[in-house]
């Protein structure tokens, strides 16, 4: 059946780069075909084969992408030298992965093949990772039987299950358990996870899965980057100094949907003069949608796309409303603001990662939806580096009052404690992941 919807994937796939073309790129290593190119660069570097493991690490999109930072890291740390394989699905991904690749070592990025038996057999016969590395939710059935037969160990890392994730996982059982039980270790984040994750393991084969353990969230041992701090605090200082009592109040990672009911909440609260919203899209191919909302509305916008250089320009620091419409600057766009609203937890969408609002000295509005960072959430809340609301209208409403609350310097305290007391899981799932690394050697055929 998988072999039967290749074209309709591919359709897909053409069909999405319109919109952002990356996912055009070498679109046959989908399919497990390298070009000359490509076999050329991955086998000019073998000589790392002999000194360091090949470690495969897949990280699906631009969240994962930036989980795995930490546990790369630390892999590096215990394994100097080692060889990284990094595969993506979608090219956010692939944009943020860029850099984590290290070219002295003979690092490479591709796609991950289209989960059928002679894709992902092409895939591992060509690479020969000695561990495989998928991060948080990602189990594929024709990945996990032809890894198994290669004798390629995989590890679910920073792994997590909500519970409509594990309803839809026992329905699909017959598909779903054979692949997850193929792991050779499922390191996950919470207790609860891990509770989850041992329903849908059950029946676990001897000579599959070794290992079942709590780790907690290496999202925690992200450490935001020095220079895009300070760029987002010289984007605050700049706005204060030509609006005396300006605050910006950041919405972060907003999805489709939930940009309308922002607008009008923000534009319905009592707020200072000085209020500022910036808005930060989770997907980029929505940032000209966002743009045409937020004109429609009747506020003045500024793009961070067309400013001039690192710093916002005078129309920007006039403008109501700041769209933050680039990439990998999310550190740059929390230290510049005075407090951030959780996109994706005010519709049924689970949140994003507010652990990097904290990790940034940000704090956080919730809205009712957080079960992919259940636990993170909770302990946040205990902190007081997030509060939670019931929709856009409170949630701008407490993030107005929390702002008259304390001083600034209070707010972010709290947040930088609360972030660096849950570190340490990026150590230890390199030293799981690296007990598991299997002799160099040749994939073996395990499908067509």
């Amino acid at each position: 059946m998988l072999r039967l919807g290749t074209p309709a994937y591919l359709w897909r796939v053409w069909a999405r780069g319109r919109e952002e073309p990356d996912y055009r790129l070498n679109w046959w290593q989908r399919l497990g075909w390298y070009d000359k190119a490509y076999r050329a660069q991955w086998r000019g570097a073998e000589g790392f084969r002999d000194a360091c493991p090949v470690v495969w690490v897949h990280a699906v999109s631009l969240g994962e992408a930036r989980a795995a930072v930490p546990l790369i890291q630390a892999l590096r740390r215990q394994c100097a030298g080692m060889r990284l394989l990094l595969t993506h699905t979608t090219a956010t991904g692939r944009e943020a992965g860029k850099a984590l690749l290290n070219a002295e070592h003979g690092d490479m990025q591709t796609w991950l093949p289209y989960d059928t038996p002679g894709a992902v057999w092409r895939f591992l016969r060509f690479h020969r990772p000695q561990v495989g590395v998928l991060m948080e939710t990602e189990v594929w059935p024709n990945v996990q039987h032809q890894a198994l037969e290669a004798g390629v160990p995989m590890v679910l890392a920073n792994a997590r299950l909500s519970e409509k994730s594990l309803r839809q996982g026992l329905r699909l059982s017959a598909l779903m358990k054979p692949a997850a039980q193929a792991l050779a270790a499922v390191l996950a984040q919470t207790d609860a996870d891990a509770r989850r994750l041992a329903q849908l393991l059950q029946g676990a084969s001897p000579n599959g899965l070794q290992a079942l353990r709590v780790c907690g969230n290496v999202k925690f041992d992200m450490s935001p980057d020095a220079a895009l701090l300070a760029r987002g605090r010289a984007w605050q200082q700049a706005l204060k100094a030509q609006v005396p009592d300006a605050h910006l109040v950041m919405a972060a990672s907003t999805r489709e949907g939930e940009e309308a009911s922002l607008l009008a909440a923000w534009q319905a609260a009592r707020k200072p003069a000085g209020a500022r919203l910036l808005i930060v899209p989770r997907h980029p191919q929505r940032f000209d949608e966002v743009a045409m909302r937020v004109q429609a509305s009747g506020l003045s916008l500024s793009r961070r796309s067309q400013w001039v250089g690192d710093a916002p320009d005078a129309q920007a620091l006039q403008a109501q409303v700041w769209l933050g419409d680039s990439m990998r600057e999310m550190p740059a766009y929390f230290a510049a603001s005075d407090m951030a609203l959780l996109g994706g937890s005010f519709a049924p969408l689970g949140g994003q990662n507010l652990i990097e609002a904290a990790a940034c000295g940000c704090p956080i509005v919730v809205g009712p939806s957080t079960f992919n960072f259940e636990e993170a959430a909770e302990l946040s809340l205990a902190a007081d580096a997030a509060r939670r609301a019931r929709d856009w209208p409170e949630g701008v409403a407490k993030a107005l009052a929390w702002l008259q609350e304390g001083s600034a310097a209070e707010r972010q305290a709290r947040c930088l404690v609360f972030a660096q007391a849950h570190q340490g899981a990026a150590d230890l799932m390199a030293r799981e992941i690296l007990l598991r690394l299997r002799p160099a050697g040749r994939a073996t055929r395990g499908g067509a």
